[in-house]
This record gives structure tokens, sequence and C-alpha cells, in this order.
């Protein structure tokens, strides 16, 4: 499915966290306020 995508410029929008934020996106998700897909920063692990 990718491979059909790719040539039409369709690509998921994302939303990068820091780590420390991933408890404030869960309760994003849970309240139905996300537009994007989370993705969390892994540098900021630690």
């Amino acid at each position: 499915m990718r491979q059909q995508r790719a040539p039409h410029g369709i690509a998921a929008e994302v939303e990068v966290i820091r780590a420390d934020q991933v408890n404030e996106a869960y309760e994003r998700v849970l309240a139905s306020d996300v537009r994007y897909r989370f993705v969390i920063d892994t540098s900021t692990l630690a």
C-alpha cells in the first residue's frame, strides 16, 4: 500500500513528542484531541 501512496505525495502526518510528554499525549487520545499520529523522540529518553 505504501507504494501506491508515495507517487501521489500522500504521507502520514505526525506530531513528535518528548518522552516526558507521553502521559499528556495519552490524555489527549482519551479526550479525542489528536489530529496526528504521535511519535516519541527517542533522543529524549534517559
